[in-house]
């Protein structure tokens, strides 16, 4: 099984609505798996945040997409564990 990021791309954010230090955004990744000879690319739209207050673009945008790549490592994790096998 391959778990392969093709693109990551920043959509928006904004400014979270109650908590004024926190910035709120979505992040759009395009995957390409291979799972038993079949190969799927999809798109997943992630809901990310930050809690770096009124900082330059540059920094919120890392802060953002660092959080997304912390939520793609957890999913990879999931898709790389081994599947159990039957005895014989």
């Amino acid at each position: 099984m391959s778990f392969e990021v093709i693109s990551c791309q920043l959509m928006h954010y904004g400014p979270h609505r109650t908590m004024p230090q926190r910035v709120d955004g979505s992040v759009r990744v395009r995957v390409r798996e291979t799972f038993m000879g079949t190969t799927t690319e999809y798109v997943l739209d992630l809901k990310v945040k930050a809690d770096c207050g009124r900082a330059p673009h540059e920094e919120v945008r890392t802060a953002l997409l660092t959080h997304a790549a912390q939520q793609l490592n957890k999913l990879k994790a999931r898709h790389s564990e081994k599947l159990p096998v039957a005895a014989e």
